[in-house]
């Protein structure tokens, strides 16, 4: 349990990824820790600038959990306890789920005793706790909670859990969120969707599954948006996600917006950002041809209305190597 592990500390601005990224076209990104159950904050970043506070667009923008999943040594464990680690498995998972439940409640009560104090000063003051502190503005839902989830099993119990706290929360993976259209419609749950590209994950799955995931959200009407879910070298190929999900019957108007539009929507800055309009950040990419088309160029980038070189490690190389004999 992590949740004052903040993830704008650790990026480094002079990263080779950073240009590498952005010279496809990516201008902004979500930043997050890994591990544990409660990883940590995670921060919504542009990719220019020289220094961690240059860079930060919203420096805590989300928590980032791990929702606790069964997990089990071998297939047959699912059907004969006896074979497997079923039993001790559900046990782990309901042990972790009652931890980050308790910490969760700690935290608002937390936030309601620095409340109190901050009112009356005749009060005891508060033993300061920076976890606890941490984890103020999302138990109040001034902040939206990012849950990990892929299953089926796995999403539905991530919402009953966000709403039985009273959570502002985000689905991502995702991977069989296809599956419960109706449930995530109904309840208002974003996606973020990490598996367009992916290989089936059930050998009784069709090739598609991944491919046409975003197709069938949009067609129920579930808020979505496509990320690489990926470490920093991959996220570079995010356009080519869109375009995937364009293939497989995702209008291409939308697989631009699940992309640009739809993530600042989910992160709460579509005031800022997604679109171009007056008033906000210019964040633009000029191509030679369809963005969303491996074949194309980026030939122009702005980032916050500042225009910058198309070169990267990539370019760097290709110029190094390409008359050599």
């Amino acid at each position: 349990m992590n949740p004052n592990a903040s993830a704008i500390v650790a990026v480094n601005p002079h990263s080779a990824y950073v240009n590498v990224t952005r010279v496809n076209g990516v201008t902004s990104v979500v930043t997050m820790p890994l591990g544990g159950v409660i990883s940590g904050q995670a921060a919504f970043i542009n990719l220019d600038g020289t220094s961690q506070r240059e860079m930060a667009v919203v420096p805590q923008a989300a928590l980032v959990i791990n929702f606790p999943r069964v997990t089990t040594t071998s297939f047959d464990a699912l059907f004969n306890p006896q074979q497997g680690n079923l039993t001790e498995a559900i046990t782990t998972r309901d042990r972790q789920l009652e931890q980050m439940r308790k910490v969760l409640q700690d935290a608002e009560a937390y936030g309601r005793a620095q409340d109190a104090y901050a009112r009356d000063k005749s009060l005891p003051r508060p033993d300061q706790n920076i976890m606890l502190a941490s984890l103020v503005p999302y138990v109040r839902g001034e902040r939206p909670v990012i849950f990990r989830a892929n299953r089926e099993a796995e999403i539905r119990g991530a919402v009953r859990f966000a709403e039985e706290l009273r959570l502002k929360f985000i689905i991502m993976g995702g991977n069989e969120a296809w599956k419960i259209t109706g449930f995530l419609r109904e309840k208002n749950v974003p996606v973020i969707l990490t598996n367009a590209l992916d290989l089936p994950s059930r050998e009784d799955d069709a090739y598609d599954v991944n491919y046409a995931s975003a197709a069938k959200l949009q067609q129920a009407g579930v808020r979505f948006c496509i990320s690489t879910g990926s470490s920093g070298q991959f996220v570079r190929n995010l356009p080519f996600y869109a375009g995937m999900s364009a293939a497989f019957d995702l209008p291409r108007a939308e697989a631009l917006k699940a992309i640009t539009l739809y993530p600042a929507q989910i992160m709460n800055l579509a005031d800022r950002m997604g679109s171009i309009e007056v008033g906000k950040m210019a964040n633009i990419v000029i191509t030679d041809g369809d963005i969303l088309d491996a074949r194309t160029h980026v030939r122009h980038l702005f980032i916050a209305g500042r225009r910058l070189p198309l070169t990267s490690r990539h370019t760097e190389l290709y110029e190094q190597f390409k008359n050599r004999r």
